[in-house]
């Protein structure tokens, strides 16, 4: 753990001396190590990274993809529109997820509740929390000596008014609030620590019309998402901000009804983070300018390649029984995170239970994702209810 802790202060020194950040590690220039010419990694670095942690075992099982899926409540996460086309007035779930045990973290974890309200059959209102906890740490400096122990965690509030403008369309804007303290109290080259906050906005829309394949019934959905746009963060009192993972992510969505009892859903989801890519010299860019800049700093086809890709697919048996499985993939130069997922869903009367397990391409050694389990309860209230809600 005292490896870990120094990490975070590591992490920490970046944000506040931008010439220990050259010492440590080289930039590429447009993709290309300056040194020798050749392509390398340039993975965009963003802090408060937990903002992109899928928090859902559904969509965890079905390789993160979630922007076109059917509503649940987790739709806060992935594209709060979808919330306007819910068949339930009240929906709330709870997942927990054990974090990075495939190298032997085993006190870090993510946990995340959320729910909505339909207020009526154009307009609904969610709400999300998210938490992720570090676990305690030894905090250490360069030379070993111990600093005291500590417990880095982070947390996200946020809320989405989510509302129909057809049959067909839906859009919503959501806010939040983002708390991040890694190692506030602590002090790196004289600089005292403290913990980072800030805020920023969701938008998203959905798109979704049911279409007739000679006697099988099915329904289109393509949602697209900007969220996580806000202002750069600190952790110190200095000038030096870092970004925020903002994200634009495009999804569609194709689920098939061929009786009463056997349904299939297909999905595919492309993300992009709208953040500059390292070495295109948008470092010291605003928070709106970034996003803005991000679209075509980087030269050739390395701004193709930072577009994560996830794809799953959904059967459902009785609405009561649900087998998951898909890919998520990422280019090698921009993470290179490449896994399988699979997973199962069941529900009896209002309550649900879905678990995922992510499988990874590589080897498990050295995949820290290597064997991750997600967990989801919810509690639905079923459509006898729906004559309740106010027209």
């Amino acid at each position: 753990m005292k490896k870990l802790a120094l990490i975070f202060l590591v992490f920490l020194g970046f944000s506040i001396n931008n010439q220990t950040n050259a010492q440590i590690q080289r930039e590429c220039i447009n993709g290309v190590d300056p040194a020798t010419g050749q392509a390398c990694s340039n993975v965009i670095i963003t802090s408060v990274p937990f903002l992109r942690i899928n928090p859902d075992a559904r969509s965890g099982a079905m390789g993160d993809a979630g922007l076109a899926t059917s509503t649940d409540p987790n739709a806060m996460h992935f594209n709060a529109s979808k919330l306007a086309f819910s068949d339930q007035p009240v929906a709330v779930s709870a997942t927990y997820t054990p974090w990075l045990r495939a190298i032997g973290l085993n006190d870090v974890y993510l946990a995340y509740l959320t729910g909505y309200y339909k207020i009526d059959d154009l307009q609904t209102i969610g709400m999300g929390l998210r938490f992720f906890s570090m676990g305690e740490i030894n905090f250490t400096n360069a030379e070993g000596e111990s600093l005291g122990n500590g417990k880095p965690q982070e947390f996200e509030i946020n809320a989405a008014y989510a509302r129909k403008l057809t049959d067909k369309f839906a859009v919503a804007i959501g806010g939040k609030y983002i708390y991040s303290n890694l190692a506030a109290g602590q002090s790196l080259n004289g600089i005292d620590i403290k913990a980072g906050k800030v805020g920023a906005a969701d938008i998203s829309m959905t798109y979704k019309t049911p279409m007739k394949l000679g006697t099988t019934s099915s329904n289109l959905s393509v949602g697209l998402a900007f969220t996580n746009m806000g202002t750069k963060i600190t952790y110190t009192n200095s000038a030096d901000k870092d970004f925020i993972p903002a994200n634009i992510g495009l999804g569609a969505g194709w689920e098939f009804e061929f009786d009463e009892f056997n349904k299939l859903g297909v999905f595919l989801d492309f993300n992009k983070l709208m953040v500059p890519t390292p070495g295109t010299g948008h470092k010291d860019d605003t928070a709106i300018s970034g996003m803005f800049a991000s679209f075509g700093d980087a030269k050739g086809s390395e701004e193709f390649k930072e577009i994560m890709t996830s794809f799953g697919v959904e059967y459902w048996y009785d609405d009561q029984f649900a087998v998951r499985a898909g890919y998520f993939g990422e280019n090698k130069n921009k993470g290179n995170r490449k896994y399988f997922t699979a997973g199962l869903g069941l529900k009896y009367s209002v309550f649900g239970l879905d678990l995922s397990y992510l499988i990874p391409s590589g080897p498990v050694q050295t995949n820290p994702l290597a064997n991750t389990l997600r967990f989801t309860i919810s509690y639905l209230i079923d459509n006898g209810l729906g004559e309740d809600i106010p027209q």
